[in-house]
């Protein structure tokens, strides 16, 4: 049971810039520009300044984007 609670907590928990690029493997720029342009993981407003991730929306991001084949990019 405290695995889980554990597994939940992490999920949950809120990432600054650079850590969320460094598991998406892209650089904190892209994150701005996406957060920009649109097309990016959904992210935290914490204050004007400050922005953060969580680790379940970068995770249902890379997941969202998971293809078997070339025929399933659009």
């Amino acid at each position: 049971m405290q695995e889980n609670v554990e597994n939940s907590a992490a999920r949950e928990q809120l990432l600054n810039e650079t850590q969320a690029a460094d598991i998406l493997c892209y650089s904190v720029r892209a994150l701005q520009n996406w957060r920009h342009r649109g097309g990016g993981p959904r992210f935290v407003k914490v204050s004007a300044r400050s922005v953060r991730y969580r680790h379940s929306d970068l995770i249902q991001w890379i997941e969202s984007r998971t293809v078997s084949n070339t025929s399933q990019i659009n």
